[in-house]
Parts: structure tokens; sequence; C-alpha cells
């Protein structure tokens, strides 16, 4: 069973992503509402990839996913982030992160699995 980590600080994208992964590929959800308490989750219980918003309070979702690449325990697990910002200078800087993928809000719960496989090359849904 594939394990996910949300970290978003919105209370509603991560019940809503989470119940939608849950019912439609039967995957593990892992939450977490800050960047910090991401890194945390995380490095204590190495999901398999991590959804995470771009917009933060604090530390963003960039700054988070460069702390990541910088801590050796969870260096390697494929970090998607979720946006609203769709614009293609966005795009482009997202792009030169080493992302895993960008998914764009508002997702649809009923393909947001589908999306993150195919993002991942996952061929298991």
């Amino acid at each position: 069973m594939r394990r996910i980590l949300i970290i978003d600080d919105e209370d509603d994208i991560r019940e809503v992503a989470a119940l939608s992964l849950e019912a439609t590929a039967g995957w593990e959800i892992l939450t977490a509402s800050s960047g910090a308490e991401g890194i945390s989750v995380a490095t204590a219980q190495q999901p398999d990839a991590i959804l995470m918003d771009v917009m933060m309070p604090g530390v963003d979702g960039p700054t988070t996913f460069s702390k990541m690449q910088q801590t050796p325990a969870i260096a390697n697990i494929p970090v998607l982030l979720l946006t609203a910002k769709v614009q293609g200078v966005d795009q482009r800087r997202f792009a030169g992160l080493g992302l895993a993928g960008i998914l764009f809000k508002p997702f649809d719960p009923l393909t947001l699995a589908e999306q993150i496989s195919e993002a991942l090359g996952w061929k298991d849904l």
C-alpha cells in the first residue's frame, strides 16, 4: 500500500485530498499543516511520496522542498507541488527545482490519485 504525506496549511484541502486518495486508491495518508511538521513526519514515517502546497505561511513549499533535499533521510522521497499559481514564470521556476511534478488547484478529488500516479510513473492504479 502506498503512503502519501500531504503538507498543506488549509485543513479543508488536506481533508479533501486525504479522503479522495483513501477512497479512490486505498492509499495510507499522513498529513502535516506546515513545512516544518512535514519534514518531521516525512523523516519519521518515510512516505512513498509527498504532496505539498506551494503557498504556506512562514516557510513556503519550495523552501521546504529545498530543506528536504538537504536532509539525507528524506531527500529521495518524490515531492509534488500543489499550486493555484498557473503562470508560466511560476511553472518554470518550479520546474527548475527538481520536483517530481506540479499539480494544480483546484484539483478533482476523483482523479487526484491518477494524477499523482501518472506524475510518479506508478502503474498500480
